[in-house]
């Protein structure tokens, strides 16, 4: 019972650094995006991206170096759906996320070609091996390198504005903190919600498809709320699209490179519907430039559908 009542605190707290940590990371990150003259949507696909992919990181690489890889290749693309239509599927019922027609040409089908990359990679002898690892960090590069010089030229192309900027050392305070806070909220929740979950009798498997995927997402939640909630949409989309390329490109490519990742039918299954689910939400921008109350409501049905499905397979 006192494991339960300790597990309960550590939801509590997380929550509380989790909601806390990403209202300040994102007046940080925003405050930057002003301050280099740089869109909204390339700060939510790098630096918010790759700062709510903490969790996940962490996880998914912890766990290729216990030789836990199944953990690792589910965490990732659970967090990746759970992104998509959770995440994506809450903002659109706040505001209406409206999705510019560069993201719809550029960075939402790239984020969909890695699904497709993946799912080829680890089709192929069904394992994500060492050679695949360094193809998905080179292209995680390159994709770098293509966010930087967008940001370069939307510098060059920006108006000299006047607007009331945080100071810098504000600014890495709020970011920096925010990072830890989101870091290590996403753990509490996690680890209270898994210990309260094998208390009651779900087994590991059905666990780590759903406390820790979902656990590990919750800073992208947050974070993307909060910024929709505060009308950065670029940015709360960008955290998404962002999120997910990181998820597959950095994370899986990481941990394959440290220890080669075994797959099994199930993934392959999970990252078509992955793969589905990103071309109806492409779709659902494409129909009228932006995700509204609706689409969201389908997004979130279409999630839980989903969770009924991993618990009966």
């Amino acid at each position: 019972m006192s494991e339960i009542l300790w597990s309960v605190f550590l939801l509590v707290v997380g929550f509380v650094l989790l909601i806390k940590g990403a209202d300040f990371f994102v007046e940080g990150s925003s405050a930057v995006a002003k301050m280099l003259k740089v869109p909204s949507i390339i700060i939510g696909l790098t630096i918010v991206a790759m700062g709510t992919s903490l969790p996940e990181c962490a996880v998914s690489i912890t766990a290729s170096m216990t030789n836990n890889n199944a953990l690792a290749v589910s965490n990732a693309i659970g967090s990746n759906i759970f992104n998509l239509m959770v995440v994506c599927g809450f903002c659109a019922l706040f505001n209406p996320l409206a999705v510019e027609k560069s993201t719809l040409l550029k960075e939402f089908p790239f984020s969909v070609i890695c699904a497709i990359l993946l799912l080829v990679g680890g089709y192929l002898g069904m394992e994500l091996g060492r050679a695949d690892g360094l193809i998905l960090l080179a292209v995680f590069v390159c994709f770098l390198v293509w966010m930087v010089r967008s940001a370069m030229k939307a510098r060059a192309n920006a108006s000299d504005e006047e607007y009331e900027a945080l100071p810098v050392w504000k600014c890495i305070v709020f970011i920096v903190g925010g990072i830890i806070a989101i870091k290590f909220g996403g753990d509490f929740v996690v680890d209270g919600a898994s210990t309260i979950a094998a208390k009651v009798g779900l087994s590991q498997n059905l666990i780590g498809l759903t406390i820790v995927a979902c656990g590990t997402s919750l800073p992208e939640l947050v974070t993307s709320v909060v910024a929709a909630r505060k009308n950065e949409l670029d940015m709360a989309l960008g955290n998404v699209i962002g999120s997910n390329i990181f998820n597959i490109l950095f994370v899986l490519g990481i941990a394959s490179t440290i220890s080669p990742i075994a797959f099994i039918t199930e993934n392959i299954i999970d990252i078509v519907i992955l793969t589905a689910m990103s071309l109806l939400v492409w779709i659902f921008g494409w129909t009228k430039k932006r995700l509204d109350k609706p689409e969201g409501i389908i997004m979130l049905l279409m999630y839980a559908a989903y969770l009924v499905y991993i618990c009966i397979r």
